[in-house]
């Protein structure tokens, strides 16, 4: 068996593929690998993190082909991306809920999805000028993970 169709029997690939085709869409070897990679990610992924933990192990992907498949996760929703502080996207697939913030460790770089239940939506609208809507919130909370922190 050879080692992407090996990759693509486990867990995470069966996970990936049960969400690219409630979509409805076309099942590909590339979208399947970088979704299961994302989907195993503890925290959001860089093009050149994600390339390399795609190709760990099994055929490498072409760039420009790993690019189209993270803008399609992207429009679908799949997963989303953030801007680090050097302007470099990073991909999640975690769960969650609009609006949300991001954690960044200033030592390691690794970027955490923070759940947000929406209190800190309102009040951040709360605080805009009269006449003003509010369509999107960023925030990103730097510092030191718990790993990084920790002794």
């Amino acid at each position: 068996m050879s080692a992407t169709i090996e990759r693509l029997a486990d867990p995470r690939a069966s996970r990936a593929r049960q969400m690219i085709r409630h979509f409805g869409a076309r099942m590909t070897v590339p979208r399947v690998r970088v979704l299961a990679e994302l989907l195993d990610a503890e925290s959001a992924l860089t093009h050149i993190e994600l390339q390399k933990r795609v190709e760990a192990g099994a055929e490498p992907i072409d760039r420009v082909t790993l690019y189209r498949v993270l803008e399609w996760l992207e429009d679908t929703g799949l997963v989303h991306r953030v801007a680090g502080p050097d302007r470099v996207f990073h991909f999640s697939a975690r769960p969650i809920r609009r609006p949300h913030g991001h954690f960044r460790c200033v030592r390691c770089a690794h970027i955490y999805c923070i759940e947000e239940p929406g209190a800190l939506a309102r009040r951040v609208r709360a605080l805009l000028p009269a006449g003003f809507s509010g369509e999107e919130i960023e925030v990103t909370v730097s510092g030191r993970c718990a790993r990084c922190a920790s002794p």
